[in-house]
Order: structure tokens, then C-alpha cells, then sequence
């Protein structure tokens, strides 16, 4: 079986290793991938240092289409996956999460009747204002597997019309499957060795469980002046009030954009020798800060699951978010971007009793995806 893996942002390029990685380990008979990188992500720090240390395999594929507005990138990348597809002619065409590359993987795919598998189906923030929500959302839909992370994404799908459906799966025949959450395997697998990978804690001199990680990139922050000067003033407050360091690996769109805050502000964070701006991580270093953060604030979806998996407290700079389950746990706090909110948030989860329940199955979600696609295969033939 050949299967054709797409990706183009940082967190698909993790979210892949899990994939290559069952695959390598109990599928190589069985399931060959090609794998296609959009260049998306362009930045060595958000792209290439990944492979690298995740063991992912070189990609067959770069179509380097890199920054544009969401039109043009999109259909870019339609044309070059559409042209890869034609070439390769895959069993599947592997799709992750919510991004202009999932989307366009999507409608090149299903324009010329390619089985679309569709990883973190189901997930709905439930405003259709976020680009992502208006991706995933497409995607589900004109996919033939469809694979969960949580139950709540698989009730997402059934209240949306999906069945549990038998058989021979197609796209008007559509199997949805809850399966767990890939990046949990990862994190399993990686969060045992990061000490022997990274010295990223001793490097910013940073002491485990006393130090705030955050991050920001959503664009509703980074593209909103007022959004952003909100946020740097809450962390400015925070580094103060407790006296404690706030570490902010810097995406390039936040960086950018931190030349527009007020003169005033930017001293803030620069002369405040607790707050700890630094260049981009690499996954096993992000790793590293969340395993040993005592509370993380971010917009990323991805950072908020990973809080979750080491039981960290989170802040969640968005006015809502597509894994409820933390919230419903009490472990998260949704904060926007209102600086106010984001302080009291920090108080109350710093002073809070919080229990972890398991919510992103069993670490083996990858070996269920392969084996679902194989076993249909066999039907098939």
C-alpha cells in the first residue's frame, strides 16, 4: 500500500513522526510513504531542525511555496500536490489538522478521487472566523477515514451527519474512527530521552517547575496591535508580581510584529532579566520547557494538549478552543487576549488542586491509523 503524506507546518511535521515511525517499526513490509513538504514553513528553525531530530525521512516532495496570503498559498499548493498525486498515484493521501496545507491536500485529492485520511478529525472550535475551523471542517468532509483524537471530536462528527459506518470504506461511505491522539505517541516516546537531547534548561538557566513557557502565533494575536500589547502586558505584570522567569520561544510572525508594540512595552521585556525571549526551539527542546514549566501560556493548540499530557496548568491566550476536554478538566483556562484575564488566570491555576484524567487514548494511536488502512485494503482486494 503507498500512501502519500502531506505536511507544511511545524506541529504536521511532529504529528508525521509517529506516523513514520509505526511504520518503520511494524509496517515497512506493508505500507510504503511519500512524503511532500508544501514549504509552508518555511524557516529552518520551523522546519528543517525537525526532521532532523525526529528521524522523520527526507521528504520526496518540496514544493517551497512559502509566504502568501491564504488564496494564493492555498492554490499554489493545490496545483503542485494535484501534478504529485498524478505521478505517484497512491492508495491514500494522508491529511493533518487545519492547515492551508490540509485544505489544499483536500481539494487536490478529492478533485481526482484520491481516499483522503484525515488525522485530528472532528475537532471544532465552533468559529468559523479562525481559518483552521473553516479547514478542518472542509476536510472532514470530503474525506473516506476519518481519525479522532478524543470522543469529543467523534461526537462532533456524528452530530454533523458522519455514521458509524461497515465495510468497504469511500468518501460517500466515510469511516470515522476514534483512535487517540498521535502527538500523545510522541510525546511518550520523546519525553524519556529529552534530558540526554537538550540542554536547554541549563542553557537559559531555568530551574524545573519555576518558570513560565509561553507562546504566541495566532495570527487574531500577532495581527492585532492591541490584541498583542495586551498579552506582552500581562506577562510583563506576571514576571513582576511573582518574581518568577517567563521563557517565550519567539515565532518569526510575533517577533515581526513586536516592532509595532509601544516604545515603553518593548524596554519592559527587554530589561526585565526574568522574561526570557529566545529564538525558536526545536521539538525535543519545546519538549524539555513543557516537561519542566510549572504553568504554560499559549494560543497553539498543540502546546495546550502537550501542557495536558505532562500536567501542566494552561493558559489559553484564545476565546475558545477546539480541545474542550481541558477546559471541562479544569486543568485550562480560556483568557483571550485580555491581559486581566490572563493574570487572575495564572493566579487561580498556580494556587489550584488539578487532576489530569487520561483523554488522548494509549500512545499507539499511529499503529491503529496504519492498521485501519491496511485492513481496508484487504476488503478492497
Amino acid at each position: 500500500m503507498k500512501i502519500l503524506t502531506i505536511i507544511g507546518a511545524r506541529p504536521q511535521i511532529i504529528k508525521a513522526a509517529a506516523l513514520s515511525r509505526a511504520i518503520n517499526k511494524h509496517f515497512s513490509s506493508s505500507i510504503q510513504e511519500v512524503i511532500v513538504h508544501t514549504g509552508q514553513h518555511y524557516d529552518t528553525n520551523m522546519s528543517q531542525v525537525f526532521f532532523d531530530e525526529l528521524g522523520i525521512p527526507a521528504p520526496n516532495y518540496n514544493l517551497e511555496v512559502g509566504s502568501a496570503s491564504h488564496g494564493e498559498q492555498t492554490a499554489q499548493m493545490i496545483s503542485g500536490i494535484e501534478k504529485i498525486l498524478q505521478i505517484e498515484k497512491p492508495d491514500y493521501i494522508i491529511l493533518y489538522g487545519d492547515t492551508n496545507s490540509t485544505l489544499a491536500g483536500a481539494i487536490a485529492a478529492s478533485k481526482i478521487h484520491i481516499p483522503i485520511v484525515h488525522i485530528e478529525a472532528g475537532l471544532r472550535s465552533f468559529n468559523k472566523s479562525m481559518p483552521e475551523e473553516v479547514n478542518r471542517i472542509l476536510c472532514d468532509h470530503v474525506s473516506t477515514f476519518l481519525f479522532t483524537p478524543t470522543k469529543t471530536g467523534y461526537q462532533n462528527l456524528l452530530n454533523e451527519g458522519f455514521k458509524e459506518n461497515l465495510g468497504v470504506f469511500t468518501p460517500d461511505n466515510p469511516g470515522i474512527f476514534h483512535c487517540g491522539d498521535v502527538m500523545y505517541d510522541n510525546s511518550l516516546f520523546f519525553a524519556d530521552i529529552v534530558e540526554e537531547k537538550t540542554s536547554i534548561l541549563s542553557d537559559l538557566d531555568v530551574l524545573n517547575n519555576q518558570f513560565i513557557l509561553a507562546t504566541i502565533h495566532r495570527d487574531h494575536n500577532t495581527d492585532n496591535p492591541l490584541h498583542l500589547e495586551s498579552i506582552f502586558e500581562a506577562i510583563v505584570d506576571i514576571a513582576l508580581e511573582k518574581n518568577i522567569q517567563v521563557v517565550l520561544p519567539l515565532h518569526p510572525r510575533t517577533k515581526k510584529k513586536m516592532e509595532s508594540l509601544p516604545m515603553e512595552l518593548r524596554e519592559q521585556l527587554n530589561g526585565n532579566a526574568n522574561i526570557l525571549i529566545i529564538p525558536p526551539v526545536s521539538f525535543i527542546e519545546m519538549i524539555a520547557l513543557e516537561k519542566n514549566a510549572q504553568l504554560i501560556i499559549t494560543d497553539s493548540g498543540g502546546v495546550q494538549k502537550e501542557a495536558y499530557y505532562f500536567h501542566k496548568p494552561c493558559v489559553i491566550l484564545r476565546p475558545e478552543t477546539e480541545w474542550v476536554e481541558i477546559i471541562e478538566a479544569g486543568t485550562g483556562i480560556l483568557a483571550g487576549a485580555e491581559k486581566e484575564k490572563i493574570i487572575n488566570a495564572v493566579k487561580l491555576l498556580l494556587n489550584k488542586s488539578l487532576a489530569f484524567p487520561s483523554i488522548y487514548g494509549d500512545g499507539k494511536a499511529a499503529e491503529f491509523i496504519c492498521q485501519k488502512l491496511l485492513d481496508n485494503q484487504k476488503i478492497q482486494s
